[in-house]
């Protein structure tokens, strides 16, 4: 039922895009990418070799002139796995409506929270074996969830994120209602701004309390990031800090990463790539990670090369 829903949905999609320019009243983005990498995986007494793909995703978002001072806007997101044995692949990502304009922007639906999105672009292995999440807490999307994000003042901004009781990953994590806040300062792309903070907060988020500050720069063809985290369970404050480290140096079409993460009783990771750039929309990418989980008698390895187009 969800393939057929899914398939329904790009013919629609891509349609009204073919009608996008003779209606701009209503305007529609087909959008997405492909990120798929052929790895081998050492967990464990366990290798395999895979054909794996990496958040790769398909949407369609749009903007709607209600009046002179008020936009609607929505987006719909699914993920699609090119490596699952099964043709039922589309998986929820983002999902939702809203409407904005010189009050800000307030959104319904399924949502990353604030505190997820104050990352910016620190996580030089995003959606790869590296990420973040697998070591710290408050990579969350919930399903159930209410988002304002305040007007621009210069570069700074604030936005927060309620989510709801009701929920099913709060409620299989015995929370109650949650919000998640963040402050944030500058560009996450680094284009506008040559400079990117912010500070956020998770109090009982899908069971936890997350206290995440980001900071990442740019100096010529360096970029420099670094993350502290400190979590902690909802329900009996056991306290847990960490921190990560990034850096990427570009030269012409070729890019340079490396990052280090460790988390207190959790263990560490650390991964080294690079990007080689075919095209503004396609990309060629190689990377190595070592991730060390405390109480484990070895080390899980992740080494990978691929292909990702955007569209």
């Amino acid at each position: 039922m969800m393939n057929v829903f899914c398939k329904t949905l790009l013919a629609s999609a891509l349609a009204s895009a073919t009608l996008a320019s003779a209606y701009a009243a209503e305007p529609l983005t087909v959008y997405g990418k492909l990120n798929v990498t052929a790895q081998s995986n050492d967990e464990g007494d366990e290798s395999v070799t895979t054909i794996q793909s990496n958040a790769s995703r398909f949407g369609v978002k749009g903007e709607f002139e209600l009046s002179s001072s008020l936009e609607a806007f929505y987006t719909v997101e699914y993920e699609v796995d090119t490596g699952d044995d099964s043709k039922n692949n589309f998986l929820a990502r983002n999902q939702f409506v809203g409407l904005k304009g010189d009050f800000g922007a307030l959104s319904v639906g399924r949502n990353d929270t604030m505190l997820k999105v104050s990352q910016g672009k620190v996580d030089q292995f995003n959606d790869l074996s590296g990420d973040l999440k697998h070591l710290f807490k408050g990579e969350n999307r919930l399903a159930q969830t209410a988002t304002y994000m305040t007007p621009a003042f210069g570069d700074f901004k604030v936005g927060v994120t309620y989510a709801a009781e009701g929920d099913a990953d709060q409620m299989s994590a015995g929370s109650d209602d949650g919000f998640s806040i963040a402050a944030l300062y500058g560009d996450a792309k680094l284009k506008k701004t040559p400079f990117f903070a912010s500070v956020a907060y998770d109090s009982d988020v899908k069971g936890y309390d997350v206290l995440r500050a980001t900071v990442q720069g740019k100096v010529a063809d360096l970029v420099l990031g670094g993350m502290y985290q400190q979590q902690e369970k909802s329900e009996n404050g056991d306290s847990k800090n960490g921190f990560l480290l990034s850096a990427a140096y570009h030269m012409d079409a070729v890019v340079l990463k490396a990052q280090y993460q460790d988390m207190e009783d959790k263990g560490d990771s650390w991964s080294v790539g690079g990007d080689y750039k075919l095209g503004k929309p396609t990309k060629l990418l190689a990377f190595y990670t070592n991730r060390s989980i405390d109480g484990e008698s070895s080390d899980d390895k992740y080494f990978g090369v691929g292909i990702e187009h955007k569209f």
